[in-house]
C-alpha cells in the first residue's frame, strides 16, 4: 500500500471533515507520518469511511468517529486535539461541541438543504421555515460561545480557544448554511469571524478540494 490510509468520501459536509483534518495532520506531521489516498465511495455505499493500513486495515466509519480516531493515533502532539488524561476539561469541551454538531447543526442544516432543493411542484414552506428558524437558533448558540470570555476564536480550549477537531467537525455544516442556504451572518459576527478564519487556512481549502462532487 503506497499510502497509510484510504479515505472514502464525497462532497458533503460530513465528507469534508476527515479530508480537512487529514490535510491538517499531513501539513503538521509530514507525509512520513501520515499520508492518504481518497476514493469516492466505500463498498457499503456510505461516506465517510477510513481504512488504516498501518493498523491491520482497521476500519472506521462516521465522520466524528474518524476525527477522534485520527486524533488518538496520529495527532500525537495534540496539535488539533486535547489530551483526555492531561487535559480532561478541554477534551470534554471539545467532545461537547462535536456532539452539539451531530445532534443539532448537522440534522437541522441538512434538512434545510433537503427541503430547499425540492422541485418547485413540491414546495414545503412549513419545513423550510422550521429548519431555517432552527438553524438560525443554533447559529445563535455558537455566537454565544464566541462572545464568551471577551471573545473566543475557537470552540474549545482555554482563553480564546485552540483550533481543533471541534471546529473542523462544525465548519462544513456552517459553510453549507452560509454558502448554499443563504443564512444571514450579520447577526452573528463571532460565527462569521470564526468561519472566515478557518476558510483562510490553506489546509482547510485543500481538504475541501479532496472529495468529489456530482
Amino acid at each position: 500500500m503506497s499510502k497509510f490510509l484510504t479515505l472514502y468520501t464525497w462532497g458533503t459536509p460530513n465528507g469534508y471533515k476527515p479530508s480537512i483534518y487529514l490535510e491538517e495532520l499531513k501539513a503538521a506531521y509530514g507525509t512520513d507520518v501520515i499520508d492518504y489516498e481518497a476514493k469516492p465511495i466505500n463498498p457499503n455505499g456510505r461516506i465517510p469511511a477510513l481504512i488504516d493500513h498501518k493498523r491491520g486495515d482497521f476500519k472506521v466509519f462516521e465522520s466524528a468517529a474518524i476525527l477522534l480516531y485520527l486524533a488518538q493515533h496520529y495527532d500525537t502532539e495534540h496539535k488539533f486535539s486535547f489530551d483526555p488524561i492531561a487535559d480532561p476539561d478541554n477534551y470534554s469541551e471539545a467532545l461537547q461541541w462535536i456532539f452539539f454538531a451531530h445532534g443539532g447543526i448537522g440534522p437541522m442544516v441538512g434538512q434545510l438543504g433537503h427541503f430547499s432543493r425540492l422541485p418547485e411542484k413540491m414546495p414545503s414552506p412549513y419545513a423550510i421555515k422550521r429548519y431555517t428558524d432552527e438553524s438560525i437558533r443554533l447559529f445563535g448558540v455558537l455566537e454565544i460561545r464566541f462572545q464568551e470570555d471577551g471573545g473566543r476564536e475557537y470552540l474549545a480550549g482555554p482563553g480564546k480557544g485552540k483550533y481543533s477537531i471541534a471546529d473542523i467537525n462544525v465548519f462544513p455544516w456552517i459553510r453549507g448554511a452560509i454558502n448554499f442556504m443563504a443564512i444571514d451572518t450579520a447577526p452573528f459576527p463571532g460565527v462569521k469571524s470564526w468561519f472566515d478564519r478557518l476558510q483562510a487556512r490553506e489546509t482547510v481549502v485543500a481538504g475541501q478540494a479532496v472529495p468529489p462532487r456530482l
